[in-house]
C-alpha cells in the first residue's frame, strides 16, 4: 500500500494562509487519485479536496470551495493544499491519501492545523 504523509500544519490567525504538502510512498502520484481529508476532535474524518490523476480534475467540499486549492507537482511527487482565508472551523488534523488506501481505511501521518480567532 502507498504511504502518504501530510506536512506543513501549524498555528494560523483567522484570515491567514498556509500550504500543506503531501509526499512519500515511493510511487508516482499520477498513479493515484489523491485527496485531502481532515478530522476535528470528536468528529468523523471528512474529505475536503481531490485531484484526479486520470484527467487532472479537482473537486472541493462546499465548506472550502473558493478558499482552498489542490495542486500537484509530478516531478516532485508532491501534492499541495493551499489554504487561504482560514477560519477557526478549519481547525483539524489534515491527512492526504490515495483512493486505494482510503478504500482500505489505511491512513498515514496527518498534520495539525489550528486557526485562532
Amino acid at each position: 500500500d502507498v504511504q502518504l504523509q501530510a506536512f506543513g500544519g501549524g498555528l494560523v490567525q483567522t484570515g491567514g494562509s498556509l500550504r500543506l504538502s503531501c509526499a512519500g510512498s515511493g510511487f508516482t502520484y499520477p498513479d493515484y487519485v489523491i485527496g485531502w481529508f481532515r478530522q476535528a476532535p470528536g468528529k468523523e474524518r471528512e474529505g475536503v479536496s481531490v485531484i484526479s490523476s486520470s484527467d487532472g480534475s479537482t473537486h472541493y467540499a462546499d465548506s472550502v470551495k473558493g478558499r482552498f486549492t489542490i495542486s500537484r507537482d509530478n516531478a516532485k511527487n508532491t501534492v499541495y493544499l493551499q489554504m487561504n482565508s482560514l477560519k477557526p472551523e478549519d481547525t483539524a488534523v489534515y491527512y492526504c491519501n490515495d483512493e486505494t488506501s482510503v478504500a482500505l481505511d489505511y491512513w498515514g501521518q496527518g498534520t495539525q492545523l489550528t486557526v485562532s480567532s
